[in-house]
């Protein structure tokens, strides 16, 4: 009997289920045969995983099989990567909530920091962004958007160069997108900038993709001068989409700017 990384994964996995009775048992979790019939599947065909045989599972069952081990998401995962060596199909649905425990490492970055929807709807920020990009609470949710404050008339009078991270976060909101799967509120975005905005119907018919962290662009601010970031950014994991925006000082005058503006 061969052992595979997928098999031993299925055998602790099954002996981890509490079956749904109240007769003792002499070995732990569920047996071969009952993770078979919640699967669907044959018992000799789920043997044959179990030892290593039985070929490449589709889609479906491994879907099956995550449903009768009571797999949560990360498991699921699990499952998919050492049956087919790729991660599951996307679940689409909305992002997660932000967490006291999000909000609280947003809170603890000294640099202004968001959370962010594939959209690029800001749905969560520090301290730090509210010193130097402004009170985003006191905004309309619909004006939380970055793609439409970077492609709104005058955002070329604050941010440069304009062209450039007009175009870094246009191609990484494809990326997003993409990765997160089609929703109503991306057509509708798209749509509404398509007609409002020259620019954006340029970039967007380039179809320029790339990941949007990495880029440095320069904010002018009126009461603090200029300030040169540097954008990075983290996927939440279980954030089913959310993703962290960090905004950090590319020069010590940039790091003192906001410093200061901070202690305000």
């Amino acid at each position: 009997m061969a052992t595979t990384p997928l098999s031993t994964f299925l055998r602790e996995r099954r002996e981890r289920v509490h079956p749904a009775t109240t007769t003792r048992r002499r070995t732990p979790g569920l047996r071969r045969e009952e993770v078979a019939t919640r699967a669907g599947v044959s018992v000799t065909w789920y043997t044959w995983l179990e030892q290593g045989r039985g070929g490449v599972p589709s889609d479906d069952v491994l879907e099956r099989l995550a449903h009768a081990l009571e797999l949560d998401d990360a498991n699921r995962e699990m499952l998919f990567l050492l049956a087919q060596d790729r991660p599951p199909p996307r679940k689409r649905g909305p992002p997660a909530a932000v967490t006291p425990s999000l909000q609280c490492v947003l809170d603890h970055l000294s640099v202004p920091a968001f959370l962010k929807t594939p959209t690029f709807q800001i749905v969560a920020w520090n301290h730090a962004a509210v010193a130097v990009a402004g009170d985003y609470a006191a905004l309309p949710e619909r004006d939380r958007n970055l793609l439409r404050r970077v492609f709104q008339p005058g955002s070329e009078h604050k941010l440069h160069p304009i062209e450039e991270v007009r175009r870094a976060y246009l191609a990484g909101f494809r990326v997003d997108i993409a990765r997160a799967g089609p929703s109503d509120e991306a057509t509708a975005l798209v749509d509404e900038l398509m007609e409002t905005s020259p620019d954006f119907r340029r970039l967007w018919d380039e179809g320029e993709l790339q990941p949007h962290g990495g880029f440095q662009k320069r904010l002018l601010l009126p009461d603090a001068g200029e300030l040169l970031l540097e954008s990075s950014v983290f996927h939440v994991e279980g954030g089913n989409g959310l993703s962290l925006l960090v905004f950090s000082p590319a020069d010590e005058a940039s790091a003192r700017t906001i410093a200061r503006l901070v202690q305000r």
